[in-house]
């Protein structure tokens, strides 16, 4: 057997330019960026957020509200560019797969998810591949090549958001973003600052105006993010789903590598240390394996694990992706475990998969062409 690897290095750091991209800079830094590079006042620096957050703005040209001047000026001392749409794969549940490409030319993947009712649900990344090694995630066979920078994070809303607006035409209602997960492509945790500078940008009331409530970030169980995550606040204005995924160290040693690092137990403690606004739970996500992790006694151990924490369970019936090592459990042991767990008095939420045709569903983003 490998040895087991818990956290991969990248292959390279984020790319470097010597004009700052203004969709890296929330508000304030922004505005403090125009006072001190070009000389203007700062409500100069506001109005251009609000170009590129609001209206999501593509070129200096388009910011109508500011002088030739001040929009030369930007063009020769910063720079907008955007994410390009390579790919959008559609799913018989209209589920779109977007594949979107960076400066340097790398492929990440986000999932446009329809809610029931009105909006919808956008799934983004925050890695080029992923620093984890989790063995039932088609993205962990990728590698881990780069971080993704704010700015990239940021525009796979917008690139999402453009889709929808272009897809309604003259139709005034067109879909619109309500709620962001990242769980896409990588662990957000290790990318800490810049997933924290986007979720900054995009719950800006004079930006995208997200609502922080309406925000989950996942992890796979990286105990100082998880720390960090409390420290610095983002525990108060977003949701957090931990990726938990088996009911003993043994287990999760061997599906989840990062589990040699910090165990079940540390980062239980770790969760249970986490402040928790009204009306929040704390999300476990619990990816159901056939003969691995989907016994009764699987349930049992669960409920024991989460006492006294107020969470609830999202069950995952694994979702199949080319050379995975796994298979989905047998819808009546899915049944057992999910009775069993609400019997001993979890919250428990199966998750329908969404876009699996595509290989658009929890799992599978791996770049691949798959559709119709």
């Amino acid at each position: 057997m490998k040895p087991l690897i818990a956290i991969r290095p990248p292959a390279r750091g984020l790319p470097r330019s010597d004009r700052p991209h203004l969709r890296d800079l929330p508000r304030a830094r922004l505005s403090a960026w125009f006072a001190e590079q070009l000389g203007g006042p700062k409500y100069r620096g506001e109005q251009v957020f609000e170009w590129l957050h609001r209206h999501r703005a593509a070129s200096f040209d388009a910011m109508t509200n500011l002088g030739l001047a001040d929009r030369t000026r930007l063009q020769a001392a910063s720079r907008i560019p955007t994410l390009v749409v390579d790919t959008v794969l559609r799913a018989a549940d209209g589920t779109r797969k977007l594949r979107l490409l960076t400066e340097d030319r790398e492929a990440i993947e986000c999932v446009l998810i329809p809610n029931e009712g009105r909006g919808f649900t956008l799934c983004i990344s925050s890695m080029v591949g992923c620093s984890l090694t989790c063995r039932f995630c088609a993205t962990a066979t990728l590698g881990f090549v780069r971080n993704l920078a704010t700015w990239e994070i940021v525009d796979q809303v917008y690139r999402a958001q453009t889709l929808l607006t272009d897809e309604a035409g003259d139709d005034e209602y067109a879909g619109r973003i309500t709620n962001l997960v990242l769980m896409g492509m990588g662990e957000p945790l290790h990318n800490f600052q810049q997933v924290a500078d986007a979720i900054e940008i995009l719950t800006d009331p004079r930006g995208a105006a997200i609502a922080g409530r309406r925000i989950t970030v996942s992890t796979a169980g990286l105990v100082p993010g998880i720390e960090r995550f409390a420290r610095e606040g983002l525990a108060e204005d977003v949701g957090l789903a931990v990726s938990l995924n088996a009911t003993t160290d043994a287990t999760r040693d061997e599906i989840m590598p990062i589990n040699t690092r910090w165990n079940i137990a540390t980062l239980l403690a770790a969760v249970r240390d986490l402040p928790q606004p009204k009306r929040r739970l704390i999300t476990f996500e619990y990816v159901l394996l056939a003969g691995v992790n989907d016994t009764v006694e699987d349930a049992r151990r669960l409920a024991g694990l989460l006492r006294g924490i107020d969470g609830q369970v999202n069950a995952i019936p694994f979702n199949p992706h080319p050379g995975a090592p796994y298979g989905r459990p047998a819808p009546q042991d899915i049944v057992a475990f999910v009775d069993t767990c609400r019997a001993l008095g979890l919250r428990v939420h199966v998750r329908t998969p969404r876009g699996d045709d595509i290989g658009a569903a929890c799992g599978q983003l791996a770049r691949q062409d798959r559709g119709v």
